[in-house]
C-alpha cells in the first residue's frame, strides 16, 4: 500500500471465525479505522481461483453453461476454478480446463488478475489465455454438471451486451479478449514450461 493511502487504511486488531464449511470460510475482523474508532468487517476468506479464455483454432471461445444455486439459474461462463492447497496458478488453469472441458492447450499467457467481490471477500482470480487446444476426455468432479460450448468473439460480446452473460469474471474476460483481439493489449505467450510463466 502506498504511503499516500495511509489515511484510508484500516488496521486489523482481532479475528473471529464465524463459519468454516466445505466451501465457505467466513470471519469477522475488528479493525481500527483511520479516525481511531473501531468497527467490524465480515468477509469470506478464499484461496484464489483462475479463469481461462481458451480460443479454438477457428477463433471461437470455449464456454460453459452451469446451474448456479445462489442465482437459481443456469449461467453462461468462461471456464474457471478454485486453487487447491499448494497449487500454482498455471497448474490450476491447466487442470480446470482439462477437467471441465476436456481441452489441453499447448500455449498459455497470463493476462492479469481480478477481484470480483471486494466488499465481502478477499478472492482474486488469475486470468489466463490458452490456445493450441487439443480435445480430450472431461473429468468432472462428483456432483458437477455443465455443458461445454463455443462462441465466436462477436457472439460472446453480444451475450455480454444483452445480459445473457451476467457473471462478473466472464465480463472481465470478455473485456480482455476484446482488447487483445483489437491489438490494444498484448500477451506474452509461452508453452507454460519456460521460466517467467506464473504458477
Amino acid at each position: 500500500m502506498s504511503e499516500n493511502d495511509r489515511h484510508l487504511r484500516e488496521i486489523a486488531l482481532r479475528r473471529d471465525e464465524l463459519l468454516k464449511g466445505h466451501f465457505l470460510h467466513v470471519v469477522r475482523d475488528e479493525v481500527r479505522l483511520p479516525s481511531g474508532r473501531t468497527a467490524t468487517r465480515e468477509f469470506v476468506l478464499h484461496p484464489g481461483a483462475v479463469m481461462i479464455v481458451a480460443q479454438l483454432d477457428d477463433g471461437r471461445i470455449v464456454m460453459e453453461r452451469q446451474y448456479r444455486h445462489p442465482m437459481g439459474e443456469v449461467m453462461l461462463e468462461l471456464p474457471a476454478g478454485k486453487l487447491d492447497a499448494g497449487e500454482g496458478s498455471l497448474a490450476c488453469a491447466r487442470r480446470e480446463l482439462r477437467e471441465e472441458t476436456g481441452y489441453e492447450a499447448s500455449e498459455w499467457a497470463f493476462a492479469g488478475q481480478l477481484a470480483p467481490t471486494i466488499a465481502y471477500s478477499n478472492e482474486r482470480i488469475d486470468i489466463w489465455f490458452a490456445r493450441g487446444l487439443h480435445p480430450g476426455e472431461r473429468q468432472l468432479d462428483e456432483g458437477e454438471f455443465l455443458d461445454v460450448l463455443s462462441l465466436s468473439p462477436d457472439e460472446l460480446l453480444a451475450c455480454c451486451r444483452d445480459g445473457r452473460i451476467q457473471d462478473a469474471k466472464t465480463l472481465v474476460g470478455a473485456l480482455w479478449l476484446q482488447n487483445v483481439l483489437s491489438g490494444h493489449w498484448t500477451l506474452a505467450w509461452s508453452d507454460g514450461v519456460e521460466s517467467g510463466v506464473a504458477g
